[in-house]
């Protein structure tokens, strides 16, 4: 309730006093960034398609649009990425065609902000939902070696998250972590089919991976931030990613705790 009250004040007045002017960094998958990255010699994965061919909001242009924010952002995420770093296999694998995970992003992002030597200019880092054990396609092999992921697999996942948090913290900056949408407000089964996947994860294996990324994430950094910022998530026809209005929401949840922090002096 305190929240919804702050966040009908920043409305009626100016946010600005609250804002350190400083960009926010965001690092992550699809949800954070529409499109693939692009290689050398104009290589890359899927062929470079971006989410919705273009017509797509992701989280890092709804956050610099939001008007409680400065507008002042650094997205390192990669649509289709996964924590770790990993080669396209779709439709055949090509090692000089590549993703780069979430502790090369996170190091980018830094490099963006930082004098040598000097401090950093960025107080928080958003880290959205991965691609990890999530399909067949996201394990940099071939689809038909893929196995969907054992809770030994998730953790693995997990702990690569957690290594990531724990680097950007001790750089003087913040991670806000996203919780994966509810199960029933995807159609996992439905997006396998549309992108010729092997396999998708299934509701068991779903809920297990995102109580063990809510979980862990809460218990082993506990200077991190958790937002719930994908409540009431619409897929936007495909099964999996979130409509414009998902997005705009999720964003304005971001500022709406980043601004709620920093009027608290923490």
């Amino acid at each position: 309730m305190k929240k919804v009250l702050f966040f009908l004040v920043m409305i009626a007045f100016s946010v600005s006093a609250f804002s350190a002017d400083k960009p926010l960094l965001i690092i992550g998958a699809s949800y954070a960034n529409a499109s693939v990255p692009y290689n050398d010699n104009l290589q890359a994965p899927l062929g470079g398609i971006a989410v919705d061919f273009g017509s797509y909001l992701s989280l890092g242009n709804a956050l610099v649009r939001t008007p409680l924010l400065d507008g002042h952002v650094i997205n390192e995420a990669q649509a289709g990425a996964t924590t770790f770093d990993r080669i396209a296999c779709n439709p055949v694998c090509d090692s000089l065609i590549q993703w780069q995970g979430y502790d090369k992003q996170l190091a980018k992002a830094l490099g963006r902000v930082t004098v040598p030597g000097g401090t950093v200019n960025a107080d928080y880092v958003v880290v959205t939902t991965a691609n990890d054990c999530l399909h067949s396609d996201a394990f940099g092999i071939p689809q038909q070696d893929a196995t969907p992921c054992t809770e030994a697999e998730m953790n693995a996942t997990l702990d690569i998250l957690i290594a990531v948090g724990q680097r950007a913290l001790d750089a003087g900056v913040t991670p806000i972590y996203d919780i994966m949408p509810e199960w029933d407000s995807l159609d996992l089964p439905y997006f396998q089919t549309a992108f010729g996947l092997s396999w998708a994860i299934n509701e068991a294996g779903y809920n297990k991976l995102r109580t063990l990324h809510q979980s862990r994430i809460a218990s082993e950094l506990p200077n991190a931030i958790q937002v719930d910022m994908w409540k009431n998530f619409e897929h936007r026809g495909d099964g999996i990613h979130p409509t414009d209005l998902t997005v705009k929401r999720a964003a304005m949840r971001i500022a709406i705790e980043i601004l709620w922090v920093q009027s608290r002096g923490m």
